[in-house]
């Protein structure tokens, strides 16, 4: 903490950005009213139909499959998480030779061995981040797939199908956001790599990913596949 009287002015205001970027695009994507039209929100409509069609049918091997593929997915990011954190853990034990490494790089400008465990642990917040996000979504999946085991059979409209489809789907839209948080985390996370070889990288490649999560949640293919 005694670096960081350290830090210059384009360090804070690089640091602005990439808070602002992060925390800006998640409210945007998640809370704000402009945000309904894109690729987490219209998913979420499908895994309403998807709940509806699983309480229909008395045989949900297909279902349970499905679920697996999910957790799957969410235990490889978890498992890549660790192995992430381990290695910059090491980085900050062996920060003088680091230091002396960037020194030599291109645009290099770490400072000093104080200012560059300041970079790796903003990159090491970031990757901690998703980890907790990847493993509280895979506990939600846990959870769904115990809400699956559970679910009663019957159609649109018969009592009680409507509020337990919607249990469903809002269990599944819960891990699935918290999936979507902890790749968020990895893509700034990257961005915050770029602190460590300069000032300007860092606010640079903030803007960089947040236009790239933009297009994918709001320009992409597969948003257009979904909604048309």
């Amino acid at each position: 903490m005694h670096a960081l009287p350290h830090l210059a002015a384009a360090d804070w205001i690089s640091l602005a950005i990439f808070f602002g970027c992060w925390a800006g695009y998640a409210w945007y994507s998640e809370h704000s009213q402009w945000g309904t039209c894109g690729l987490i929100r219209t998913s979420q409509q499908f895994r309403l139909q998807w709940a509806y069609r699983m309480l229909e049918r008395e045989v949900r091997v297909a279902d349970s499959a499905l679920i697996g593929n999910l957790m799957t997915s969410v235990s490889f990011y978890a498992n890549t998480t660790i192995y992430i954190i381990a290695g910059l853990v090491a980085a900050l034990g062996a920060s003088d030779k680091l230091f002396n490494f960037t020194a030599e790089l291109p645009f290099g400008n770490t400072g000093n061995r104080e200012l560059l465990e300041i970079k790796l642990m903003l990159v090491l917040a970031s990757f901690v981040f998703a980890y907790f996000k990847f493993t509280w979504s895979l506990r939600q999946f846990n959870l769904l797939s115990i809400l699956v085991g559970a679910a009663p059979q019957g159609k649109t409209g018969e009592p009680g199908v409507d509020v337990y489809a919607h249990r469903v789907a809002g269990a599944n839209s819960l891990a699935g956001d918290d999936f979507n948080r902890g790749i968020r985390a990895y893509y700034f996370g990257l961005a915050a790599s770029g602190w460590l070889l300069n000032t300007w990288a860092l606010g640079l490649l903030s803007v960089i990913v947040l236009v790239v999560l933009y297009r994918r949640d709001y320009r992409s293919a597969a948003l257009h596949v979904l909604r048309d």
